[in-house]
């Protein structure tokens, strides 16, 4: 462990599984970290019911030539994976996600993903060797199931073009496919291939980010301010002094924006703009069926995933571009509920009462990259816009953006040595 920077301070803004994932790398480099989020639990957002799925190698582009077939079928609402309601918000970023789908952008989106994915799989390794937490890790393998000869061409030209940067995804058969996973054999859903990833894994990623907050609590160099909003981050001389809650006025040699679907409406008025929209998914967790999957299954058709967590099968799914707003969530859960047991009627128990719903806001660029790194301002780092691959990137970028602090006050700390001889 460095302890190049224990007389520094930073302020982590959000306690997400990114949020504390940066805090756990800026420890590690010796800083003084708060953490500070409105909620009063850490991983109440994206991170408290996501899919569950370390998804190391499926890093494709949601902006991509195959998109703009979808377009009409999203603009009529009968696209059964996602709503879309046209807002003044939306318009600019959407135009700017439509650039993105060309074959040559979505190819480099895709592999820069891959590469940050692929350092994160490492990391999470070092990461599970080094603390003694317990968050239901298991490399289960993923398998995609196509439907039509579309998604099989788009599948076969993805792997062949990751296979370069050392992905194990692989086109199986139909047969083959349920070798691996004879669950689907009870699945209703008429599948002509499957995209396999033997190395990609399912964990809980709330428990994951619980666990790691009470180990950083403990090491006594990282405090969670929770419960406090952050009202607004303010700059002096060019370069950030502090970040401000409702009560209190935080001092901060450095802060890092890992707000999520909120970091625009913090940095806007830095005159900051991530290009972040807020996609609403969903999830439900379910007692297992008589022929739960026990490998990661993604029916790509219906956007919809199965995982078996904890024991039992979480079914997550849909991307809603409808702004900040959650008026359709029991309605869209009910849609979830409806098409997972039609596809998968023995995969999860549906006939409980006690069904743990979920809805959660994932932050989106339109080029599917998360922004992690320095914003602009002096002292004032950006670590957001996961999309759907928070908890897969959670490591690598709080690694990247950790790293990036340490060399930057490393050299203002060099710069200010006096010159030999004085």
């Amino acid at each position: 462990m460095s302890r190049e920077g224990t007389d520094k301070h930073v302020v982590v803004i959000g306690a997400g599984v990114v949020g504390v994932t940066t805090a756990y790398y800026l420890s590690k480099q010796g800083y003084r970290v708060t953490v500070v989020d409105h909620a009063s639990e850490v991983a109440t957002g994206a991170s408290y019911g996501n899919a569950g799925q370390l998804s190391y190698t499926f890093t494709d582009a949601l902006a991509k030539p195959e998109f703009i077939a979808r377009i009409p079928g999203l603009l009529a609402g009968t696209d059964p994976g996602s709503r879309v309601r046209l807002a003044p918000a939306l318009v600019p970023w959407g135009l700017r996600f439509l650039s993105q789908c060309t074959s040559e952008r979505s190819s480099a989106n895709t592999i820069a993903v891959l590469k940050t994915a692929q350092r994160s799989a490492g990391l999470m390794a070092e990461l599970r060797a080094t603390l003694p937490i317990d968050f239901s890790h298991r490399t289960s393998g993923k398998l995609v199931l196509l439907s039509s000869r579309e998604e099989l061409r788009a599948a076969e030209e993805s792997a062949r073009l990751k296979k370069e940067y050392g992905s194990d995804a692989v086109i199986l058969s139909t047969g083959d496919a349920i070798h691996i996973e004879p669950a689907l054999a009870n699945f209703n859903e008429d599948f002509i291939a499957a995209v396999y990833s033997k190395g990609d894994a399912v964990a809980d990623s709330r428990m994951f980010t619980l666990a790691l907050k009470d180990s950083l609590a403990k090491s006594g160099n990282v405090t969670f301010t929770l419960g406090h909003k952050v009202e607004r981050l303010i700059r002096s001389g060019g370069r950030l002094k502090a970040v401000r809650l409702e009560d209190e006025e935080i001092a901060a040699d450095a802060a890092v924006v890992c707000s999520g679907a909120w970091s625009g409406q913090l940095l806007q008025p830095l005159g900051i703009n991530p290009r972040i929209y807020p996609v609403r998914g969903y999830s439900v967790t379910l007692p297992p069926g008589e022929e739960s999957p026990y490998v990661s299954i993604t029916v790509l058709r219906r956007r919809i995933v199965f995982s078996r967590l904890n024991g039992r099968t979480r079914i997550a799914g849909f991307a809603d571009f409808m702004g900040f707003n959650t008026a359709a969530d029991k309605k869209r859960i009910a849609a979830l509920i409806d098409s997972a047991k039609t596809c998968a009627p023995r995969a999860a128990d549906y006939s409980v009462s006690d069904q743990n719903h979920w809805g959660g806001f994932r932050p989106m660029t339109p080029d599917g990259r998360p922004r992690v790194g320095p914003s602009g301002i002096d002292g004032l780092y950006l670590n957001t816009g996961h999309g759907m691959l928070g908890w897969t990137l959670a490591c690598a970028s709080g690694h990247d953006v950790a790293d990036s602090i340490a060399s930057t006050l490393h050299s203002q700390k060099r710069s200010r040595k006096p010159a030999d001889g004085l």
